[in-house]
């Protein structure tokens, strides 16, 4: 498996009336395209992660895991804004050769989702027969099962949802506020904001994880401590560990792009939006996810139609997307093993 690289060459138009001048994606890929071009398996990556899910998503990709290089083509594309090889803030613009930073365009969903549909038509997919991801990744899966009804067959969405709450844009807005008291964040260079961008990544985390996961895993020494806490060297080191492989710019651009997610605009309505998915689908909640609410990925099965819901009890709030992949692999095994009924499709 190695990065690769697809350039479009010419002006892209955005969902916010700007435009890009051309774009570059990174992707990657594992295993063959079998003689029908019936294996692909598309999978849609989080916010803050790269085109290698077997990086990110070690449980569920590669040799022996449920997503198998050995019988599937595995596809998984980094988004436009993020700085793992695609077009982001840190780009070069070639309008004025200069890279991007503060003036990279707000771009959405519904953009990022053109984009990746641009790539699979380079790349020859006619069909995807899963595309999965959960979060921001769920975000785009539902968005391409809406733009394009007829390529998806699967359709998995795993902590995510069909609009993005007041409360988790409260908490975007919090990290970029965070952001922000960096004086450096007004500067034009690679590393403006990065102080803020160890805040902004404290205050997330305490969204994907939550109280019991704290209880948990960052417990008092003993009862006579009185500093030194491992909940306050926790968030340090996470705060740390994201600034050493990120930029504050990437980081305010995708946590727009997840608020303004809502597939009803432009729709009529989310409900209505929500009907135009023919793909078979499965909506996959975690119990104590309090940044994505089980009710949330409740009414994606609520108003898709003959969609399944299925549920995780984790320690570990939403993260536990990434981090119970044993469940996970179990409820999609089962899902995708019972018999199929005949697929809807797009009314024309």
């Amino acid at each position: 498996m190695e990065t690769r690289f697809f350039d479009y060459k010419y002006t892209f138009a955005l969902e916010s009336g700007a435009a890009l001048p051309g774009f570059r994606l990174a992707y990657t890929t594992r295993g063959t395209l079998n003689s029908d071009r019936s294996n692909v398996v598309w999978i849609c990556h989080a916010l803050t992660g790269s085109a290698d899910p077997g990086e990110w998503w070690e449980g569920m990709i590669g040799p022996g895991k449920f997503y198998d290089p050995a019988h599937q083509f595995i596809v998984c594309a980094n988004v436009l804004g993020s700085c793992y090889g695609s077009t982001g803030p840190l780009s070069v613009n070639p309008q004025t050769g200069k890279p991007f930073y503060h003036t990279f365009p707000l771009i959405t969903i519904h953009d990022i989702v053109k984009a990746l549909d641009l790539l699979r038509q380079e790349l020859g997919i006619e069909q995807i027969q899963t595309c999965i991801g959960g979060s921001l990744g769920g975000q785009q899966a539902l968005e391409w099962a809406i733009q394009q009804p007829e390529v998806i067959q699967n359709l998995i969405l795993i902590a995510s949802n069909a609009v993005m709450s007041p409360w988790g844009i409260a908490f975007n807005e919090a990290q970029r506020m965070a952001i922000s008291t960096d004086p450096t964040w007004s500067e034009s260079h690679d590393n403006a904001g990065r102080t803020g961008l160890k805040a902004a990544r404290a205050v997330a985390m305490l969204s994907y994880r939550n109280y019991d996961t704290y209880g948990f895993t960052q417990a008092l020494d003993n009862n006579e401590q009185l500093d030194h806490y491992k909940a306050s060297t926790y968030q340090q080191y996470q705060g740390e560990k994201l600034a050493n492989r990120f930029n504050a710019y990437t980081y305010w651009i995708l946590s727009k792009i997840m608020d303004s997610h809502n597939v009803g605009r432009n729709r009529g309505s989310i409900s209505l939006a929500l009907e135009q998915v023919v793909s078979r689908t499965l909506a996959v909640g975690i119990k104590s996810d309090i940044l994505f609410p089980p009710i949330e990925q409740k009414i994606l099965a609520r108003h898709i139609p003959d969609a399944r819901y299925e549920e995780i009890d984790s320690l570990y709030g939403h993260d536990g997307f990434l981090i119970e992949t044993k469940p996970l692999t179990q409820i999609i095994r089962t899902w995708m093993d019972e018999p199929k009924t005949v697929l809807r499709t797009a009314e024309k």
